[in-house]
């Protein structure tokens, strides 16, 4: 999953994909209000992402649930994006989508042309993914359970989340920190696999 700096090209600051890649792929991270998605999709791009995040304030208060969120100061309120260069022809755009129900608009025009999704789960929310399910199955698209377990009072087993979310056999189950690289790199590879499968 690492990068490969060498192929880049550096100016200004800023890196560029090599001239070498042939081919790349949009994924969306998923999830809903205050999974990690942004610290998921900060933790694995090679270049800084880009990140619309504001400010919580009281007036979210009423709107945004709180409970079971510790030190939740700022929130997403467009999209994540970021970028992972998985070997010399492919690269990887993360978008990530706002878990709030007043941005759902968004989410037609970043799941446009995604191959798939990677979906974070709140072990101790699980109720909360619903919705963010109903969104992904009406787009028509491909995806992967990831359990963030960086701040769970408690882990589930695999056959635990799968009952509680009603999944598919086939639909993928990993667990994760979305703090670190190498985990969440775990996580985007069993999505990766999941769609070759699907389109094998």
């Amino acid at each position: 999953m690492d990068s490969n700096p060498s192929s880049a090209e550096t100016a200004g600051g800023s890196i560029y994909v090599s001239s070498a890649v042939t081919s790349a792929a949009k994924i969306l991270v998923v999830g809903h209000f205050a999974v990690g998605k942004t610290t998921f999709i900060g933790s694995l791009s090679e270049i800084t992402p880009l990140r619309t995040e504001e400010k919580m304030t009281q007036a979210s208060l009423h709107v945004d649930d709180l409970r079971g969120v510790t030190d939740k100061t700022t929130t997403t309120v467009a999209l994540d994006f970021g970028r992972l260069t998985l070997s010399d022809e492919l690269v990887l755009y993360l978008f990530g989508t706002p878990g709030q129900q007043r941005f759902m608009q968004l989410w037609e025009d970043m799941a446009r042309g995604a191959l798939g999704a990677l979906l974070l789960v709140d072990p101790g929310r699980l109720e909360e993914t619903f919705p963010v399910i109903d969104l992904i199955e009406s787009y028509g698209l491909e995806y992967a359970i990831a359990v963030n377990t960086f701040q769970a009072d408690r882990v589930y087993a695999e056959a635990e989340v799968r009952e509680a979310l009603d999944l598919l056999p086939d639909t993928p189950v990993v667990y994760c920190d979305a703090r670190d690289r190498q985990s969440s790199g775990h996580a985007l590879i069993a999505l990766v696999r999941h769609l070759l499968d699907r389109a094998a």
